[in-house]
């Protein structure tokens, strides 16, 4: 059966970065660089995306662009003692898709709430309590009741990714990105505008990108630079292998893989710029410090966004602009993540595109619904955390060590250079041998550290051991099982 393909390389592009930008470019890359010295840290980050971010997308789409194949299949292919990492990946996305989800149904949700800013006056009591439901003795554990107002958003979230991954690359994913991906820019665009001509604005992104230079010196300032490119980029985790399958014969490999990356990291950059003019001005409006308004996460999106919206003028326009652009850099994003294990699954069940996406999506919208819950939130909290800080960069570190030491690197180095306009050399070989390995060593080994010294958030040993750790060894054993089952098939 004739593999689809991408109908343009436009497409393919707005389809690569619409995975990479998401919601993390909104909310984490602002609050990361304010946190780790405003505009010093843009020297850590440039470096990291040039010796981490550029290779590691290379890597990919020349790895799904050479096997035509889903990660699973990919990775069997360069060692067929790998293909547990393909599955482990796939899984990686499937938990990813099952609770990212849920951020995208808040989205829905106030970007019609942004009309007339019906979360009143205390955002962070309207969205915690009235909004999701938070009791005093919610936990991962303790989830309570169904939450029946987010159930329409969640099924509107998953509606959008079905019709993509049942429609296919070319009439779905392509169709939906060449109108979401323009639309999330001129968004953004406009935002910035408006709230560059507001007092106090410019106050906001100087802060932003304000120099402390002492901060240079500081490891863990280099360590969230590379955590910031390795969570955004979308690569380590069987989505961008997947994409790249996709590709026409004759693809511009490392052309495409500097463009996504550039697109993405300056994406980054704008909705820096949009979040921190707001603060600003809100800041100003409020004659408080930024640092008293500023804060990271879901805490930004959902708390201080909409306290900054009040302020604004004509806020039943700017309200829901910023949360459509949220909604847009959610979605795109969703797709890509499900199109990673809708790969996987007809690679390896042979199903065709409409069952498997049908199916996945089916059990998808079962499996959020516990995220939906009063205490949905801090399960989709403790998860987030395992997967985005061990699972996913614990990937990332295989991967990088299976190609760049087990296999000939100078043959993808090869495949990619042959297709494209400009050459890779030494460069791309050092940055995925050593640089990228050493760096992520160090991330991991800390996080790890860190997750068995103290309980993340709070949490009891009981749920940080099950919730946590448990998941993702349910993850690695499902993984080696599969494996196993494959090398039987083959034998016999």
């Amino acid at each position: 059966m004739k593999r689809e393909q991408w109908g343009s390389r436009t497409g393919f592009i707005l389809a690569a970065v619409g995975s990479a930008v998401g919601l993390g470019n909104i909310w984490r890359f602002p609050y990361m660089a304010y946190e780790n010295g405003g505009g010093a840290f843009f020297i850590p980050y440039l470096f990291a995306m040039l010796t981490a971010g550029i290779p590691f997308m290379i890597l990919e789409f020349t790895l799904g662009h050479k096997y035509r194949s889903g990660a699973p299949k990919t990775l069997r292919a360069l060692n067929n003692k790998f293909e547990w990492l393909g599955w482990f990946q796939v899984m990686i996305s499937a938990m990813i898709a099952f609770y990212y989800v849920v951020v995208i149904a808040w989205a829905i949700s106030y970007a019609y709430f942004a009309f007339t800013q019906a979360w009143g006056e205390d955002s962070n009591a309207f969205f915690f309590g009235e909004f999701l439901g938070v009791a005093d003795d919610s936990a991962p554990s303790k989830l309570g009741s169904l939450q029946w107002h987010l159930l329409l958003p969640l099924c509107l979230a998953w509606a959008a990714t079905y019709f993509a991954t049942y429609r296919g690359v070319k009439g779905g994913i392509e169709r939906i990105n060449k109108i979401l991906m323009p639309l999330l820019f001129v968004m953004v665009l406009l935002l910035i505008g408006r709230i560059i001509f507001l007092p106090g604005a410019l106050n906001g992104i100087n802060w932003l990108l304000e120099p402390d230079f002492s901060k240079i010196w500081d490891l863990k300032v280099w360590s969230a630079a590379y955590g910031q490119i390795f969570f955004t980029l979308s690569v380590g985790f069987a989505i961008m292998l997947s994409y790249a399958s996709y590709l026409p014969e004759k693809s511009d490999i490392n052309n495409n893989a500097f463009m996504t990356v550039l697109m993405n990291c300056g994406f980054s950059m704008l909705a820096g710029i949009m979040i921190f003019g707001a603060l600003g001005y809100m800041a100003q409006a409020q004659g408080k410090d930024l640092t008293d308004v500023v804060s990271s996460g879901v805490g930004l999106a959902f708390v201080t966004l909409p306290t900054a919206i009040n302020l604004l003028p004509a806020p039943g326009i700017m309200g829901p602009l910023f949360f459509c652009a949220l909604m847009f850099a959610g979605i795109s994003s969703h797709i890509s993540i499900a199109e990673a294990v809708t790969t996987g699954l007809m690679d390896k069940l042979g199903w065709s595109r409409p069952k498997t996406a049908t199916v996945f999506c089916s059990v998808g919208l079962v499996v959020s619904s516990l995220y939906i819950t009063q205490g949905g939130i801090l399960l989709l909290d403790l998860v987030d955390y395992f997967i985005n800080n061990i699972a996913l960069l614990g990937s990332c570190l295989v991967e990088l060590l299976l190609v760049g030491w087990l296999c000939r690197l100078s043959d993808f180095k090869a495949h990619a250079n042959r297709l494209s306009e400009f050459s890779i050399g030494l460069w791309w070989t050092v940055c995925i041998k050593f640089v990228s390995v050493g760096i992520l060593l160090i991330i991991l080994s800390n996080n790890i550290k860190t997750a068995f010294s103290e309980n993340y958030g709070g949490y009891s040993n009981f749920e940080v051991n099950t919730l946590g750790w448990g998941v993702l060894a349910l993850m690695l054993v499902l993984a080696v099982v599969i494996n196993l089952n494959s090398k039987q098939e083959v034998r016999s």
